[in-house]
């Protein structure tokens, strides 16, 4: 049995949430290709992970008989989440853009997931997972546009999910999302549904490539 796992972080629901159109798409495909397939849906902004505490962090690196009790109940929840990450065929994140930067609640996951020594590393334990990033935002951060120097939600993610879990990183980015509802982006609109159709269209698309990686 193939399992994606889905990882959501927008505050917003529903058509209103540019990324979760987008990975709705990505799954309802991906789930016409394996509709015998597990998909382990998490979504953050409802049900929150816990943040890293200290017995959380410290007990990643000792040996399980070694964690006191706070550690041992800490590193539990932490290890859950870890495992369906290494247990994935492929992984499906919502990325929206809060303040130039990812959601408070994506960043506790990845800190979650984050352990040297497994995840991270030498030899990464989810290494190569097919992995899609709708990294969707209000305005434009593209290469050449005013605000690029902001853009830090693909460069983080790049460094964090790429280089330090070596996952195999593809991102989808839906822009200009506010332009429907800011007068002062009324002539943009145009371009921003260019953009949403353009990011539904690879969501689909990737969810076929990745669901016949699956199964090969």
């Amino acid at each position: 049995m193939v399992t994606l796992l889905h990882i959501d972080s927008s505050i917003f629901t529903g058509e209103d949430s540019a990324s979760r159109s987008a990975t709705k798409a990505f799954r309802d495909a991906w789930q016409e290709q394996h509709p015998g397939g597990e998909v382990v849906y998490r979504d953050l902004s409802r049900t929150p992970v816990p943040h890293i505490d200290a017995a959380a962090h410290t007990a990643g690196f000792l040996p399980s008989q070694d964690h006191s009790t706070d550690q041992a109940a800490a590193f539990a929840a932490r290890a859950a989440l870890i495992e369906e990450l290494e247990q994935a065929d492929a992984v499906l994140i919502g990325a929206p853009m809060y303040n130039y930067s990812i959601p408070s609640t994506l960043k506790a996951w990845l800190d979650n997931v984050i352990l040297f020594g497994r995840t991270a590393g030498a030899a990464p334990s989810a290494k190569g997972t097919p992995t899609v990033v709708v990294a969707s935002r209000g305005g434009s951060y593209a290469p050449g546009t005013p605000k690029e120097p902001y853009e830090y939600v693909q460069n983080y993610l790049e460094a964090v999910l790429a280089d330090m879990l070596e996952l195999d990183v593809h991102f989808i980015v839906p822009e200009l999302t506010m332009a429907p509802d800011n007068p002062a982006m009324a002539e943009l609109v145009p371009l921003y549904e260019e953009s949403r159709d353009r990011a539904l269209a690879e969501a689909v698309a990737k969810a076929k490539e990745f669901a016949g990686r699956a199964a090969a």
